[in-house]
């Protein structure tokens, strides 16, 4: 399985084989996103979909993508107990009763998260309601993206929201954790940070914030009058002179994250106990240093690949520490279509 994380900045590509009793990463790939201030056309899409495929030069045809948060849309509902193909017309037919916006011409999917307890008698009161896990995307977004896919000779074999895929990575690579413990998951992507918050093993909640990478690093090159690529190079080395200009930026992040935690412990009336970190800008100490302090619980990175056989070229094998983090969304995406 390919797999394709359709960031803001950088794609990431992993390519996922299944060996044995188990599967192996058999390799990966970092590229500049395109860019675009709309939908992404179909030769576009096309141009960089080769470039991921030149870039890998892998033999398979099965591709899972993800999209990121200004692509698609993720909600926790309650909706009545009806089959998932009524649930996703009544999505299309009347999105603002359950997602509070209208959404025309959007393409909806739904997951059913948990089912209302039965009564006496073995018999559910008609009432009671299911909690759904709603997804959705542009219907154009979705066929550009699957006519590009086409065009490399590709097939399309799913497309997932980004903002869930971390959780999928963090179960096949932390099962004990996952399952056993409640946890916030938070993702620092480009333009955006999200939070995945877990009870044994089950999404609770899910937010995304407006802050990522990109704010700190032109907050900082602008801090320090500095160009942005020199601002993004000391972000994550982080030379003691830097961490007065950086501090303030990320306190807003670890506030907005400490909101959202707080809210589902009032919520769920249950603490969380750890915090996991992931994203291009979880490598800097200072980042997660910052957080712990804001959210005032231990913050750590973890790697997406750890239950993973490792089956790569030794030049990215050495490499593979140091971007394990930024391919966490890739390989959650390809762990779920697998």
């Amino acid at each position: 399985m390919l797999s394709i994380d359709l960031g803001g900045r950088n794609t990431k590509a992993v390519f996922l084989q299944r060996k044995g009793n188990g599967l192996a990463l058999s390799n990966y790939a970092l590229l500049d996103a395109p860019i675009y201030e709309k939908d992404p056309s179909v030769d576009l899409l096309t141009e960089h979909f080769q470039a991921v495929a030149q870039t890998l030069d892998v033999k398979t045809k099965l591709v899972a993508l993800a999209l990121g948060v200004n692509e698609s849309i993720v909600r926790h509902v309650e909706m009545p107990q009806m089959p998932p193909d009524d649930m996703r017309l009544v999505l299309k037919n009347n999105a603002r009763m359950y997602l509070q916006q209208d959404l025309p011409d959007y393409v909806f999917d739904v997951s059913v998260m948990s089912r209302p307890r039965e009564a006496a008698g073995g018999k559910q009161a008609a009432s009671q309601k299911n909690k759904i896990l709603v997804a959705g995307a542009k219907r154009e977004l979705m066929s550009n993206l699957q006519a590009a896919a086409k065009n490399v000779g590709w097939v399309m074999d799913h497309i997932i929201p980004g903002l869930i895929a971390p959780v999928s990575a963090f179960e096949m690579a932390m099962p004990q954790e996952f399952a056993g413990e409640v946890v916030g998951l938070v993702d620092i992507g480009f333009k955006n940070s999200t939070i995945c918050l877990l009870r044994g093993g089950e999404l609770i909640m899910s937010r995304v914030v407006a802050i990522g990478g990109d704010k700190l690093t032109s907050g900082l090159a602008e801090a320090m009058n500095i160009s942005y690529a020199e601002a993004e190079d000391i972000k994550i080395g982080m030379p003691t002179e830097v961490q007065s200009n950086l501090e303030p930026l990320i306190i807003p992040l670890g506030r907005e994250l400490r909101a959202s935690v707080d809210f589902f412990e009032h919520q769920q009336e249950r603490t969380v106990g750890q915090v996991y970190v992931c994203g291009g800008a979880s490598r800097s100490e200072f980042i997660l240093q910052i957080l712990k302090q804001e959210l005032m619980m231990d913050c750590r990175t973890w790697n997406p690949a750890t239950s993973l056989q490792l089956d790569l070229p030794s030049q990215k094998a050495a490499e593979l520490e140091q971007v394990a983090s930024q391919l966490t969304v890739a390989v959650g995406t390809a762990l779920t279509a697998l």
